[in-house]
């Protein structure tokens, strides 16, 4: 079965509340999906992770290389892809469009064998996941601690068993809301700490040792993606386990990143690092350094679904009769993109994500929504960034 058409949309929707971090504010929500279909008619959808517009022009440069191949041999189509963007685009950018193409084959290699991706990966080995809540970011309220543990409280009713916040205010105000997060939550529900590399190692060790008390069940980005000696003295000096990856691209990244000693939890992103195919490397690599793999994950049901596929076929670490239940990131903020846009067949309830039965991702896309939120009917004034988690 060959490609016959390969078709990227920029999707974008204005916040009706927007949010900060410690990098920037946010306003809108901009995404770029792939469409990519056979001879027969059978298509299936990718996601890049990153900014939308150069993620579109990405997958046209590589679409007159592509079209007419087989899909079926998606690792030989990856690595045209890989070998045409080498000289210029190691990481970055052009990985997040080849990401979104590799996905959209996966859903359609599962589609074609009627099976699902998670099986074609080599089997279900966590058929139910315990996905963390991700939310609790800055908004500009008159009681910002209040609105935080308003939201805290709102994801445990819902079952969720962990949350991840984020940091990168200062490190008064950090330590002031997760000790309010903590107080609200109880002891019987994990929590997280993001700072989207906010911070230099002296500051994050300083936060680290700050909120140690509160029991953090991993620190997220506390310094820059550049600065892997910082990374590796932060992991040294604190009994808190510290996490990144998402900056990362290719397992050449993740290789530097564990050669250093950065990390205990790996996050890749799939819609970014190079899509599923790379990321199972990138989880074999992990494995050999004894490291956690939870990813990073954000977007639409695409990207969620992807992440849940992989999940589910990730190996044990370490094998042992009663192992905790697998994690992943789930996106609780306003999304129209992901909620009205796409469509997914995922069963969660009471905090539990169970990996789906249906052939390919099982995701689909609602035309009529995508014709609504399609690049051209915002102003593209107002759809110039992208938000990170």
């Amino acid at each position: 079965m060959n490609i016959a058409r390969i078709e990227p949309f920029v999707i974008v929707n204005k916040l009706d509340t927007p949010f900060y971090f410690s990098q920037w504010q946010y306003d809108i929500r901009k995404i770029c999906i792939v469409k990519v279909t056979l001879e027969d008619g059978t298509y299936g959808w990718g996601e890049g992770y990153g900014p939308a517009g150069v993620i579109k022009a990405g997958i046209e440069f590589f679409t007159p290389f592509l079209l007419g191949r087989e899909a079926l041999g998606h690792e030989v189509i990856w690595q045209e892809m890989y070998h045409r963007s080498l000289d210029y685009a190691r990481s970055g950018t052009l990985q997040a469009a080849i990401s979104a193409i590799d996905v959209a084959l996966w859903d359609i290699k599962g589609k074609l064998l009627g099976q699902p991706v998670s099986v074609l990966l080599g089997g279900v080995k966590n058929p139910i996941i315990e996905p963390y809540a991700t939310g609790l970011y800055f908004t500009k309220v008159d009681n910002l601690e209040e609105e935080l543990v308003s939201e805290a409280l709102h994801y445990k009713r819902e079952g969720f068993k962990a949350i991840k916040m984020k940091v990168g205010l200062g490190i008064k105000k950090d330590v002031k809301y997760v000790a309010a997060i903590r107080k609200a939550i109880g002891t019987d529900m994990r929590l997280m700490i993001d700072a989207n590399h906010a911070y230099n190692y002296r500051e994050a060790l300083e936060l680290a040792q700050k909120v140690s008390l509160y029991d953090i069940s991993w620190f997220e980005e506390p310094v820059s993606p550049e600065d892997y000696e910082g990374y590796r003295r932060l992991r040294e000096n604190t009994t808190m386990p510290i996490a990144g990856g998402e900056c990362e691209y290719l397992k050449f990244g993740f290789k530097r990143l564990l050669e250093n000693e950065c990390v205990d939890i790996v996050q890749p992103d799939i819609c970014a690092c190079g899509g599923l195919t790379e990321a199972k490397g990138i989880a074999t690599l992990a494995k050999a350094y004894n490291k956690d793999v939870v990813p990073h994950t954000w977007g639409t049901w695409i990207a969620i679904s992807a992440a849940t596929h992989f999940v589910g076929n990730l190996d044990e670490n370490p094998g042992r009769m009663y192992n905790d239940l697998p994690t992943m990131e789930l996106d609780r903020t306003e999304n129209a993109l992901r909620d009205e846009v796409t469509q997914h067949s995922l069963k969660l309830g009471n905090g539990l994500l169970h990996v789906p039965k249906t052939p390919g991702l099982g995701v689909d896309v609602d035309m009529d929504a995508l014709e609504k939120y399609r690049e051209r009917e915002i102003d593209r004034d107002e759809a110039s960034f992208e938000i990170r988690t």
